[in-house]
């Protein structure tokens, strides 16, 4: 949806008060509220910064200019857009990105850099990436832009900054070919960029035109994604996850057709959540659906992501994975099919600051016209995690959809031993009491009297497959984000780094980050062969019981935040919720090893009660 339409002459008219229409049509047409920060920029952007440019001759006035287009009926927003015909006279667009930074630092992750926003140090997009995925998102699913091929051209002005030093560097030179970036000083380089692609008008019915298009995957893409996975044994479905997976199909298809749907798929780890997912988002996009996995935590969808970029052409599989939290701004029905894996991370707030939207599950479904949810409610793992069956069918009452539920029970991890997962539950204090019993030989379950024999352990079998990982609970403070020579865990002669920056979120399939230690973010939703699991002193064994201690959490860890808050009020019930995120983490941790799972407890009392029962 465009906030913002008029040809170039009007829009030069408009100038002098830019960042007063733009905030009410914002507010008419887009139902949305900005803050003083934002109504600033679109002065010195806008009234100023752009003004300038298209004030150019070589820019024809009968062009077309669209300000702040709503990406799709997503929370995406375009800055600023030219359109017209270009030599050819075929009909181009030229989408610019603005920015008001003055300082680009380089950031730990690819493709970001680091810059002052809301007060502090944020990694964010490099502005040439993210200009160009706007481009590739109209490219792949605006069918007027792909039937028609539009010519689409993309650009990043970050008119304050003056130092070329990171923002320029060669390590975003993948990004910079796609979408370059214009600074301070170099108005008449965008300008002449602008006027290659944009030669005569009329361009708002252009604007108009894409705006009404249809959003739906390209066949192109459609025939890729569906392709994908075909021979990929990684993906390949077993008994009762077909059987899920062709009833997620039929309910989105009959969501198309009709009515809303929500689909909650039920499993607990090892069941096949995510590999069903993931041939859902395949078999619906390759029948042309918009269709999109989604995840709270970003480790997940990264780490897919990659395995599978590789199988379809160029980076359109980036544009298939997201996060829950994009959905605050979004049109109702908006998106043909939403498939939501790890849904116990769900949550209340998005954003940053948790500020944005009412609740990310009501937002998701209302945004879509089939949603799907997998979900094992005994993996919560932080204070804001709110995804649970019930909750999700409230939203669906509310907002008029049907509901099917399913139930994963094979298990499909951990050896395929369903043994392993009832005793780990009944003594982690998850679940009761079972009858299970689980042989050595089935699944390797071992304990460590020191952590530098089990991470020599795990790195010896990391050398057959790159498929062991060193985890742990979140016990020991992050010093090495301030300083990178500093060590994080340290216990005894041990002592190793967390993994956060090094490595991304795809930490755990780089061939090098054996050597560090992962966490909960960076490990759920997502298996190894085998796991080694150091376990703090937040999780112990007094007087024959096993107990959970908040306090002995790192003071950097952000999944307990709140605790402290809500036990002034009922510290009864946050008592209660802090042992179950406590008990939840560890059970996770311990459940990511397809053939072994290996174990030391930094307390001792502890260790000695774990080697009991496994006598």
């Amino acid at each position: 949806m465009l906030a913002y339409l008029a040809t170039k002459e009007q829009f030069l008219k408009d100038a002098p008060v830019i960042e007063d229409i733009v905030k009410d049509n914002v507010y008419q047409k887009l139902n949305l509220r900005v803050g003083e920060s934002e109504f600033n920029a679109w002065r010195n952007s806008l009234g100023n910064a752009m003004a300038h440019v298209m004030h150019s001759d070589k820019i024809p006035s009968d062009s077309g200019v669209a300000i702040e287009y709503r990406l799709n009926g997503r929370k995406f927003r375009l800055d600023f857009v030219v359109a017209g015909t270009n030599a050819q006279g075929k009909e181009s667009i030229a989408i610019v990105e603005l920015k008001q930074w003055t300082q680009v630092d380089f950031s730990d992750l690819d493709e970001h850099v680091r810059t002052p926003v809301g007060g502090g140090l944020r990694d964010l997009v490099h502005p040439a990436y993210q200009a160009w995925s706007y481009r590739s998102h109209l490219e792949l699913y605006n069918e007027y832009v792909y039937s028609k091929e539009v010519n689409v051209a993309s650009y990043a002005y970050l008119h304050n900054c003056r130092d070329t030093t990171v923002i320029n560097n060669s390590r975003y030179e993948e990004a910079l070919q796609r979408s370059p970036v214009f600074l301070h000083g170099e108005s008449a380089k965008l300008i002449d960029s602008i006027a290659e692609h944009i030669k005569s008008g009329p361009g708002t019915s252009i604007l108009e035109r894409i705006d009404e298009g249809r959003i739906r995957p390209s066949a192109q893409l459609a025939e890729s994604v569906g392709k994908m996975l075909e021979g990929n044994q990684e993906f390949v479905l077993l008994d009762e996850q077909k059987t899920a997976y062709e009833q997620i199909v039929l309910n989105a298809r009959s969501a198309i057709e009709g009515k809303k749907t929500v689909t909650i798929v039920k499993g607990g780890p090892g069941t096949g959540k995510s590999v069903i997912a993931v041939n859902a988002l395949a078999a619906l996009t390759g029948e042309r659906l918009s269709a999109k996995y989604l995840t709270a935590n970003a480790a997940p969808r990264d780490v897919f992501a990659a395995k599978l970029k590789g199988l379809v052409k160029g980076d359109a599989v980036r544009h298939l994975f997201g996060g829950t939290g994009s959905y605050t701004e979004t049109e109702e029905n908006s998106v043909d099919v939403l498939v939501v894996d790890e849904a116990h991370r769900l949550r209340m707030k998005s954003g940053m600051f948790r500020n944005l939207g009412e609740d990310q599950t009501g937002e998701i479904i209302s945004s879509a016209k089939a949603s799907v949810f997998f979900i094992d409610e005994a993996q919560k793992v932080t204070w804001s995690d709110v995804g649970e069956i019930d909750h999700i069918k409230a939203w669906a009452k509310k907002l008029g959809a049907e509901v099917s539920e399913l139930e994963l029970v094979s298990q499909f991890r951990c050896g395929g031993s369903d043994d392993y997962m009832a005793w780990i539950d009944h003594v982690l204090g998850v679940a009761p009491a079972s009858d299970s019993y689980f042989s050595p030989y089935s699944f390797d379950f071992r304990m460590f009297d020191r952590p530098e024999e089990m991470h020599a352990e795990i790195a010896r079998l990391n050398e057959l497959n790159n498929r062991a990982r060193m985890v742990a609970g979140y016990c020991w403070n992050w010093v090495s984000d301030k300083d990178s020579k500093k060590f994080d865990i340290e216990i005894g002669g041990y002592k190793a780094r967390w993994n956060l920056k090094s490595y991304g979120n795809e930490w755990i399939m780089n061939p090098h980050s054996v050597s560090e230690v992962g966490c909960i973010h960076t490990c759920q939703g997502l298996e190894v062969d085998y796991i080694g699991v150091i376990v703090g002193r937040d999780l112990v064994v007094r007087e024959g019981r096993l107990v959970t201690d908040p306090s002995k959490r790192a003071r950097t860890d952000a999944s307990l935040k709140g605790f402290k808050k809500e036990a002034k009020d009922d510290p009864i019930s946050a008592t209660r919720k802090a042992d179950e995120i406590i008990r939840n983490t560890y059970r996770t941790l311990m459940t990511r090893g397809m053939k072994g799972c290996f174990v030391y407890f930094e307390d001792k009392e502890t260790a000695a009660y774990f080697k009991e029962l496994m006598n």
